[in-house]
C-alpha cells in the first residue's frame, strides 16, 4: 500500500513538473493547444457531473458553456477596467443564474423529458443570441475586447496577451476547477448523486430531497461550465453563437464524454486528449473530426463500453493492485 501510494507521488510529480515547463519544452503553438485541450476538458467534467454522477442527460450543455464567454467577453466590453478575475467571474455567475432560472422545470423530470427540455433551451438560448444583435453582434459574436493583466497588488503583473503568461493562468484556474469537482465527487453529497443516478426513489425513501439536490448539482455543473465557456472567451479574444452555443457544442461534449469514459471522473479528461489529438493530426484532411470521433464512439461502445477510461482503470488495477469494486463505489458506472 505505501509503495503504491509513494508510486503515485511520483507520478503526481512527474505531472506538476511536466505542466510547470510544457511551454518552454513546445512552445507557443503547442501551448495554446494545451490550453484549448484543458478548456473542453473542464466542460466535458462538468457534464459528466450529472450524465455520469446523477443520470442526467442532457443534449443541452452548451448553453451554460456559451452563456459563461457571453458573459465574460460583454463583461470585459461594457465594464471599463473590469478586473481579469471579476470578469472570469461573471461568467460563472451568469452561467449559475440561467441554471437556477431553469431549475424549477428541468430538476422534476429525468430521462428523455430531461433530455429534450435541455434541447429545446439550448436552441432558445442559441437563437436569441443570433437575434439580439445589439447585445451579442450576432453571427459574428463578440470580439476585440480587451483582456486585462493579472495584478497581484504590490507584487507582479502579468499581461495575458503572452501565449505563455495565459498558459499558467489557464492550468491554475482550469486546475483548481476540475479538483473542486473531484474533491465534491468524494464528499458524502457526492455518494448521494451517485445514488440517485442508480435508484432516485430510494433515496427520496430514505429522506433525502432528490429535486432540490438535482438542482444543486445541476447549478454547481452550470457554473463550471460556464468558467470552461470563460476561459475559452479570454483565450480566443472572440465567442460567437456558433462555436459557444451551437448544437455542434452540445454533442461534442457529449462525443467527448462518452469516448472518454461515462461515470470515471477522468473519461473525459481522456476524451477531451483525444478529441485534441484527432484535431490536431486530421483536421487537413477530414473538416469534420466530430465524424471521426462518433466512428471512434461506435467502436468503443462495441468494444470498451466503459470508455478509453475504463481502459486505463484495467491497467492501473494491474500496476496498483486496485480492486474493480472501489471503483464502482467511488461513482465509476458499470457496464450495462
Amino acid at each position: 500500500m505505501m509503495r503504491n501510494r509513494k508510486v503515485k507521488w511520483v507520478l503526481w510529480g512527474a505531472v506538476l513538473s511536466l505542466l510547470t515547463f510544457y511551454p518552454k519544452l513546445v512552445g507557443p503553438y503547442f501551448t495554446n493547444v494545451f490550453v484549448h485541450f484543458a478548456i473542453f476538458a473542464l466542460y466535458a467534467v462538468s457534464f459528466n457531473l450529472l450524465l455520469g454522477y446523477t443520470g442526467l442527460f442532457s443534449f443541452g450543455h452548451a448553453m451554460y458553456f456559451g452563456t459563461g464567454g457571453f458573459a465574460t467577453a460583454l463583461a470585459l466590453v461594457h465594464i471599463k477596467g473590469c478586473p481579469l478575475v471579476m470578469a472570469l467571474f461573471m461568467g460563472f455567475l451568469a452561467s449559475v443564474i440561467l441554471a437556477l432560472v431553469l431549475c424549477p422545470i428541468v430538476s422534476r423530470v429525468s430521462g428523455t423529458a430531461f433530455a429534450m427540455l435541455h434541447l429545446a433551451f439550448s436552441m432558445l438560448i442559441y437563437t436569441l443570441a443570433l437575434k439580439l444583435r445589439k447585445i451579442t453582434n450576432g453571427e459574428d459574436g463578440v470580439s476585440g475586447f480587451p483582456i486585462p493583466a493579472l495584478h497581484i497588488p504590490g507584487v507582479v503583473s502579468f499581461d495575458m496577451r503572452d501565449s505563455t503568461n495565459f498558459y499558467y493562468f489557464a492550468v491554475v484556474v482550469i486546475g483548481l476547477s476540475v479538483w473542486t469537482l473531484w474533491f465534491l465527487t468524494k464528499t458524502p453529497f457526492g455518494q448521494i448523486l451517485v445514488s440517485i443516478r442508480d435508484n432516485a426513489k430510494r433515496v427520496a425513501y430514505m429522506g433525502f430531497k432528490v429535486p432540490q439536490t438535482k438542482a444543486v448539482i445541476y447549478a454547481i455543473s452550470a457554473g463550471f461550465a460556464g468558467i470552461a465557456g470563460a476561459v475559452l472567451a479570454l483565450f480566443q479574444d472572440v465567442i460567437t453563437p456558433d462555436h459557444a452555443l451551437g448544437p455542434g457544442t452540445s454533442f461534442q461534449v457529449i462525443l467527448i464524454t462518452m469516448v472518454g469514459g461515462v461515470g470515471s471522473f477522468l473519461g473525459p479528461i481522456w476524451g477531451s486528449a483525444i478529441f485534441t489529438v484527432l484535431q490536431e493530426f486530421t483536421s487537413r484532411y477530414i473538416k469534420e473530426v466530430e465524424l471521426l470521433m462518433g466512428a471512434i464512439l461506435i467502436l468503443v461502445m462495441l468494444y470498451f463500453p466503459k470508455g478509453f477510461a475504463g481502459v486505463w482503470a484495467l491497467i492501473e488495477r494491474k500496476v496498483f493492485g486496485e480492486s474493480p469494486s472501489k471503483r464502482v463505489a467511488e461513482g465509476g458506472r458499470s457496464s450495462q
